[in-house]
């Protein structure tokens, strides 16, 4: 149940009374039985001749679990406001991660959102770690909320390598949340029209001369890596999004750039860049959803080399609905991205195939009430060229001649909120 105090805000031990202020504590509570299937196959035709070959088939990876956030992600939040007059605000947020089937995470971190703001007739002013201005229409134009086995395909491309490794497409950290982050809303009151802007700093240490720049240290052993630069600029994040909404109508463009690695001696900075467009239109009896997104992963160079390093690019679409049925409501999406490798073909070998994945999801929700609801969700994801995305749980074997095809994936849960 949500509790608010309002008119009064208890500050520590010092018994002092706010007037014109709020505290609200809210959350939610989200379990599911879930299974995950990662298929991979032999893709070589089996030959009698020499040399003589036996396809090897297929093989599976799957998983059984009881698994939170497949619906709505849980999580225990606290925020308040206090009226400081004259037309301003001053507020907080402290949202933290909740993995309920298993209690191991809880009030540890505050990983979701911890900012602090100051509102008024000019907007506001938000300090700390809060969403990408990018990553809000990879949810908010996807009718899963780039949640559970259904995800929007883009958000999962955006957060994994081409090959399904860990680390963000092109290492990019900054694609869900933002850290050390100065953010700027404008005001609700601008005829529908919304926008945020944001710009993260990387905290590194800068060193003047730049040949001072000393070698970078091994993370897990302490170690000087002789091979590595200490980082000056990664982490940095430069981001905006821009939209209006009115009505039935809400429509949104959005664009970030974020450092993901510099090395002075070399004279390179890599940088992740996102430019998504999204827009959904609801006609009653049944809601729309599109988005159209592109992400580049680059090298700059301070003297351009005589052989360039390829850029990397992954572009991506989805078109979904909602229907709503009595208390219900059916989800249904589609979506598909490609890895665009730019390379080339050479005198010896012919160019490699990009990597592409689609992917198929439908739910349907039942409300038990406005705080609690029963959902079922299916998806299904086809991976060509070597693509590794799955609808979540285990990796693909990709070992020896097997290569990535298809991941499928259940969720039926139950989510609770306060």
């Amino acid at each position: 149940m949500k509790k608010s105090l309002i008119g009064i805000f208890v500050l520590g031990a010092t018994g002092i009374a706010c007037a014109q202020s709020s505290l609200t504590i809210f959350g939610v509570v989200d379990a599911s039985v879930s299974h995950y299937a990662s298929k991979s196959e032999d893709g070589n035709s089996a030959t009698l001749a020499s040399p003589f070959y036996v396809n090897q088939g297929s093989v599976t990876v799957s998983r059984n679990a009881l698994a939170n956030s497949a619906y709505n992600n849980s999580r225990l939040g606290f925020r308040g406001t206090e009226d400081l007059g004259g037309g301003l605000a001053a507020g907080f947020w402290l949202e933290s991660p909740i993995t309920n089937d298993d209690g191991a995470t809880g009030l540890s971190t505050f990983s979701r959102r911890s900012t602090v703001s100051l509102m008024g007739g000019f907007g506001e002013i938000r300090l700390g770690r809060d969403f990408a201005p990018t990553f809000w229409n990879d949810t908010v134009y996807d009718p899963f909320g780039a949640v559970g086995v259904g995800a929007n395909l883009i958000s999962s491309a955006s957060l994994f390598n081409p090959t399904g490794g860990a680390g963000g497409f092109g290492g990019n950290a900054n694609y869900l949340r933002v850290s050390n982050a100065i953010g700027y809303f404008l005001p609700p009151a601008l005829g529908g029209f919304y926008g945020q802007f944001m710009y993260a700093l990387h905290e590194n240490n800068a060193y003047d001369p730049g040949t001072a720049t000393p070698p970078g240290v091994n993370p897990v052993t302490g170690q000087v890596n002789a091979g590595a630069v200490a980082s000056t600029r990664a982490g940095r994040y430069v981001g905006g999004r821009i939209g209006y909404a009115n009505g039935p109508l809400d429509v949104a463009l959005s664009y970030g750039s974020s450092t993901v690695g510099d090395n002075y001696f070399a004279g390179t900075t890599d940088d992740v860049n996102t430019a998504n467009l999204g827009a959904s239109y609801d006609f009653g009896i049944l809601k729309l959803f599109g988005e159209l997104s592109r992400v580049r992963s680059t090298r700059d160079y301070a003297v351009a080399p005589l052989f360039r390093l390829p850029d990397t690019d992954v572009n991506g679409y989805l078109i979904g609905a909602t229907v709503p049925v009595g208390p219900g409501l059916v989800r249904a999406s589609f979506s598909r991205v490609k890895y665009d490798l730019n390379s080339a073909a050479t005198t010896f070998s012919p160019p490699v195939p990009d990597p592409k994945a689609s992917k198929f999801s439908l739910s349907y929700v039942h409300n038990l009430s406005k705080r609690t609801a029963l959902y079922a969700t299916v998806a299904r994801i086809s991976n060509q060229n070597g693509a590794a995305l799955t609808v979540g749980g285990p990796a693909f074997i990709s070992t020896g001649v097997f290569t990535p095809k298809t991941s499928t994936g259940y969720d039926f849960g139950i989510r609770h909120a306060f």
